[in-house]
């Protein structure tokens, strides 16, 4: 098997400064970006839009976009051009960002990871919430139909967006709170870190268009037919989960299993903390997904928020 040549993070127009925000090399992710925000900025954000409720974001879509540019103003010219830039560059396509300390109020997360999904593009509707974001709690015990909330598996690879028919382009997720949680890391592998892309994408299979059905908790009946591996600007991209894909026959399932069994065990597969009140942005679209165990505690509670939407055309 070809052996895996770990990306060097170049030098980038993106590590600087500017207004209310810096951009940095993040610390534990060699293609991952960390965005600094102006704590003064953030505090006068949050002030401003004090009576701004998360039903009100719920209820007036346009609201949403009103946020996201009330944000955009205070942290100066070129946030929004730098946040797009880092999602579209293929050698990154990510960065985490957070409130630093300023809130602890679940309402101002609510409004905080809008605005910043909203300067990305419009947000999808989330059929398990009902609305455009879904909040969620794993904890120690759950009987869901999904790896979502089952804390003590390994929540393998995957993109988001598999089972509906509307593009998912960006996934946002913010942990909101957490008590007695060890372990639970979030866990990334970009496509490029891959070893065996080109031995799958290649594959005859690699191009079938594999059904995905969704369990009931994700209140979506319809089926959606795609292929793994697309391309974008002419590089490849993957759409997969092995939860919901349905193979017709056990060369599919085979196929399937091996291809699960690869990512997981690629060299560029790292774990990634991710501090209360902080979020992480990616591109669906070259950027996989998953989630350590956590070790068993009776009192284990982690409430996340989950967004994801499409790149906006404007």
């Amino acid at each position: 098997m070809q052996r895996e040549q770990l990306f060097t993070r170049p030098a980038s127009s993106h590590v600087a400064g500017d207004a209310g925000f810096r951009v940095r090399a993040h610390a534990h992710h060699q293609r991952l970006y960390h965005i600094e925000l102006d704590e003064h900025v953030l505090a006068d954000f949050f002030e401003s839009h004090r009576q701004m409720s998360s039903q009100h974001l719920e209820y007036v879509p346009t609201a949403r976009f009103v946020l996201a540019k009330a944000l955009d103003e205070r942290l100066g010219a070129g946030f929004r051009q730098t946040l797009r830039a880092i999602l579209h560059e293929r050698d990154n396509g990510g960065f985490t960002i957070g409130v630093q300390g300023v809130t602890s109020d679940p309402e101002d997360y609510v409004k905080f990871g809008t605005a910043i999904g909203h300067l990305i593009g419009p947000a999808n509707h989330d059929a398990m919430s009902g609305t455009f974001y879904a909040r969620f709690v794993v904890k120690s015990t759950d009987a869901s139909d999904s790896y979502l909330r089952q804390a003590y598996r390994l929540f393998t690879l995957h993109t988001d967006g598999t089972f509906v028919d509307e593009a998912t382009d960006w996934l946002l997720m913010m942990k909101f709170s957490e008590h007695h949680a060890r372990g639970g890391e979030s866990r990334l592998l970009h496509l490029d870190d891959w070893a065996d892309l080109k031995r799958f994408s290649e594959h005859p299979l690699g191009a079938y268009p594999f059904t995905y059905r969704s369990p009931a908790s994700k209140n979506v009946a319809q089926c959606v037919a795609r292929p793994t591996f697309f391309k974008v600007n002419d590089r490849e991209c993957i759409c997969y989960i092995d939860q919901f894909v349905c193979p017709e026959s056990i060369e599919h399932a085979a196929w399937l299993q091996a291809l699960s069994d690869s990512m997981e065990a690629s060299a560029g597969t790292a774990a990634l903390p991710l501090p209360m009140g902080d979020l992480i942005v990616l591109n669906n679209q070259f950027w996989l997904h998953g989630r350590a165990p956590f070790e068993r505690d009776a009192q284990l509670q982690r409430e996340l928020m989950r967004q994801r939407g499409r790149f906006s055309s404007q």
